[in-house]
């Protein structure tokens, strides 16, 4: 038993490393590096934001873009 400790767990979003800074900032990294394509077209692989919650839009957006430059290239 962890006395007086809160075991919350930390936010997380699969296939990103999440990091908050000092002064609260979400930075969220990419684990893998997208497909060449997908940098081509604006895929970043590193964002933030001032909340969890817009640092996963972020990654929402950024993994929509990646998935649309590569079916782009398959279609």
């Amino acid at each position: 038993m962890h006395e007086g400790k809160s075991e919350t767990a930390a936010p997380a979003i699969p296939g990103w490393r999440l990091i908050i800074s000092d002064a609260g900032r979400f930075w969220a990294i990419r684990n893998r590096a997208f497909p060449r394509t997908a940098l081509r077209a604006g895929a970043e692989p590193t964002v933030d934001a001032d909340t969890f919650e817009q640092v996963q839009e972020a990654v929402a957006a950024q993994e929509e873009k990646a998935r649309d430059a590569v079916a782009g290239v398959v279609s």
